[in-house]
This record gives C-alpha cells, structure tokens and sequence, in this order.
C-alpha cells in the first residue's frame, strides 16, 4: 500500500493551487449555509428534517433502500414496524442526533463518542473489531478490492491516532475542510466495525465540521452528493490507497461541500417559506395558533394526534378538531395507517420529496 494509515500526509502534499482554490469556494457557500440556517428560531425543525433526508440518502449508498413515505410513517409510528429498512434508516436519525447532542456537550468527538454512535445506529454493542475476515468487496463481482487492518491492536491505535487528528485542531494550519477529507478517508480505511463503518463515517462528516465551527448545527449532509457519484467515490478512495490521489480526493469532497451546501440553502430557504405562510395562515384564520403548533408541524414531515396533546398540552379531542381545521385549510392532509391516523404537511413533504 502506497499510503501508510501509520502516517498521514505532510500539508505540503494536500495543498495543492486547486485544492485551495476550491477550499475559498466551498468555504463561502458553508458559511453561506450557517447563516441561513440561523434564520430559523428553531433549530430542531432542521436537525430533525434534514437528519431523516441524510439518514434516507446515507443508507441507500450502503443498498437499504426506503421511501419517503415509509421513513416518515416509521418516525410518527415506531411501534408498527411497517418496514425493515426505513427502523433501519430510522436508527441512522438517531445516531446522528446523539452524536450531535455528544459534540455539544463535550466540545469533542472521541472514540467512544464514534462506538456510542455506531451502537446507536446499529443497535448492539460489538465496539471496534476483534477478529480477522473483515474484507471490502466488488457489491457486482464479488472481488476483494480492499483488506483493512486485521490486528485489534493496530485498529485500536489508528483509530487513537485518527481521534487525536480530529480534535487538536490547532495542531496544524491544514483548513479544516482539508482535513475533514483527510479523516473521512482515514476512518474509512482503518474500517473499525464490523459493520455500519460507512454511515457511521457520513455522520462524522458533519460532526467534524459543527466542532470546527464551520456549521452551528448538523445540517450538511453530503450522502446524496455521494450516491449521484457513488462509483466515483469508491474508486477515488482506493486510489488513495494504491497511489496516493490526494488532489482528487480533496476535490472530491470540497466539491460534495459546495453543491450540498449551495442545495441545502435552498431548501432551507424553502422551509422558511412554508413555515411563514402556514404561520400566517393559522395565525390569521384560527385562535389555537401557537409557536408550539407551528415547531410541531415543521419539525415531522408527519404527525399525529398524541404529538399535537404532548406539545400543545391539549386533550385529544382538541388536537383533533385542530388537526382537522387545518387539513380543511389544506395545509395538512389526513391519512389512515391501521386504525390510527396521521397528517401530512403538504409543503414541508413537497419539499423534503423535491415535489414542489
């Protein structure tokens, strides 16, 4: 192997012209991104939106495919396990949101924050491999295209020397868009799990970029970049491994950064859009218009009579009549899943889906 996980390149090797031209280019749609996101009072209504978009597109790179309407009716009704992969998708929410809430609380991102996520998303608690066999392979032919370290120890001490990279950001003058490339690509190497190495991965990603400042919130997600340009991907990282293609890498994902940030403004955009009319709306027509609806309606795609009694504090009568009244408005649009029902948020689904 051409480029020693023992040994991460010298800045001098990673900072190519056009590296750094596009490093300026991405950095100024990111910020672009942290500040519209700002204008959002609720940041919830983007982590929890947005997380399920991630969650939905990083799955589907490793074959869990779901839809939307399967992803959203397993949020509002867990309890039914209406599809295996959209609980599995679910799981990934989950995991982003408590590395989140580890990333806030601890002002780091540790190897045990990294388990803590994979055994969220994966729901056991097998930790960093311990026994050989583990191997990439071809998903088409079959073929091995990559073995990763084998040795508990080594994997433990790559992975101590990949924690102590991502948190001493003032060690170096590498941008940190730079190194986050460096790390995904390191992480994806060293392999550590048994399974759920990819998505746990994607969610470091966003990690890295809310502990380096760069965004106040996860709401960058670059699965769907990867997914349009999945072989692209694969085929880059392994020629890091065999010839050390930094400079493509690098570019690779500065671009992710820029087209997801520059898709992501507008989306969010869109929502702000869609909450101030529906505001507007209830808030003109109806006397139970309340901030505590509105965070509701915008922060599932569905909802649920019990969501609208626990946040509004109301009987389920009252929550009804008030679901009711704006499916009359046509804002919302009521379906049946067994014996219950739910709501739809006719905008917010137009624009998570990309119908409108």
């Amino acid at each position: 192997m051409k480029n020693s996980l023992l040994n991460l390149p010298p800045v001098a090797d990673l900072e190519s012209k056009r590296v750094l031209r596009k490093v300026a280019s991405a950095h100024r749609y990111l910020a672009e991104l942290k500040g519209v996101s700002a204008t959002i009072p609720n940041q919830n209504i983007l982590i929890n939106t947005l997380s399920l978009q991630e969650a939905k597109d990083s799955s589907a790179i490793e074959n869990i495919i779901t839809t939307h309407d399967d992803l959203f009716r397993e949020e509002v009704f867990p309890e039914h396990a209406l599809n295996a992969a959209a609980k599995e998708v679910g799981h990934y929410a989950s995991a982003l949101k408590v590395g989140f809430a580890l990333v806030q609380n601890t002002g780091m991102l540790s190897c045990n924050h990294i388990i803590e996520i994979q055994a969220t998303m994966m729901k056991h608690s097998a930790g960093f491999r311990r026994l050989p066999g583990t191997e990439l392979k071809n998903q088409e032919t079959g073929e091995t295209v990559y073995t990763p370290p084998q040795d508990p120890r080594e994997i433990v001490d790559l992975m101590s020397g990949l924690e102590k990279y991502i948190n001493e950001n003032t060690s170096s003058d590498l941008d940190p868009l730079i190194r986050m490339a460096v790390i995904h690509y390191q992480f994806e190497s060293i392999h550590p799990f048994y399974d759920g190495n990819g998505r746990t991965g994607r969610i470091i990603n966003v990690l890295y970029l809310v502990l380096a400042g760069l965004l106040d919130a996860p709401v960058l997600y670059l699965s769907r970049y990867i997914v349009l340009h999945k072989t692209e991907y694969y085929d880059l990282l392994k020629r890091v491994r065999e010839d050390g293609a930094w400079e493509e890498w690098i570019m690779f994902m500065l671009n992710a950064v820029e087209e997801t940030s520059k898709r992501t403004i507008i989306m969010i955009e869109e929502i702000r859009k869609a909450l101030r009319d529906y505001k507007h709306t209830i808030r003109a027509k109806h006397k139970f218009y309340s901030q505590d609806l509105i965070n509701n309606l915008f922060s599932h795609p569905y909802t649920k009579i019990e969501l609208i009694m626990r946040d509004l504090k109301v009987g389920r009568h009252t929550a009804s009549k008030y679901l009711d009244a704006l499916c009359e408005e046509g804002l919302l649009t009521k379906q049946k899943i067994i014996r219950s029902n739910y709501y739809i948020n006719n905008a917010l689904y137009g624009i998570l889906t990309g119908i409108n």
